[in-house]
């Protein structure tokens, strides 16, 4: 492959965005008690990524047609970071569901943008290769996020569930800025 640093970056973006769909479930109980939520506050917590990142979805890809494809996602990577920390500092349900909307914004901005990134700079059998990894990539993200949550829930506690986002995005944005 021409080099790796494209896909590296597009692929860390997808790990982030999916593992955030997956690691929240185990850390629920634990976020009940310590922000005092109710099942409904909790079904939100899940619930207002997801439908930030459906909703906006298609609009967030038009206008990353216009605006730019790696402006876009780079914007995406960053405000979920942001939004990552805003989840981790969040002292009560409405923050947090608040946050976890934000995070979904990114992250519609984040996948709008990944097959159009790696369709534009791998070609024939390099793109072959870059989306069988993607893939891969994004099928591993979803198995690993219960398991990943429970790790940290059971250790640092389930603030660092959205904390581990920080550094990835950092490496994420370089990556695609470099």
């Amino acid at each position: 492959m021409r080099t790796w640093g494209p896909l590296t970056a597009v692929c860390l973006g997808t790990f982030m965005l999916l593992l955030d769909v997956t690691i929240v479930v185990v850390a629920l109980p634990d976020m009940a008690r310590a922000l005092d939520a109710s099942l409904s506050d909790l079904q939100w917590v899940v619930d207002g990524y997801a439908l930030a990142l459906a909703a906006l979805l298609l609009g967030v890809g038009a206008a990353a047609d216009v605006l730019g494809r790696r402006r876009v996602h780079v914007a995406g990577v960053a405000l979920f970071a942001v939004a990552s920390l805003l989840c981790g500092l969040a002292s009560g349900p409405g923050t947090l569901v608040a946050a976890r909307a934000l995070q979904g914004v990114g992250a519609a901005a984040m996948f709008a943008t990944t097959l159009p990134l790696l369709g534009s700079v791998y070609q024939g059998r390099q793109r072959s290769v870059a989306l069988g990894v993607w893939g891969a990539v994004s099928g591993g993200a979803a198995a690993v996020g219960p398991v990943l949550g429970g790790v940290l829930t059971d250790g640092p506690g389930w603030r660092w569930i959205f904390f581990v986002n920080l550094p990835v995005s950092v490496a994420a944005v370089w990556l695609t800025l470099r």
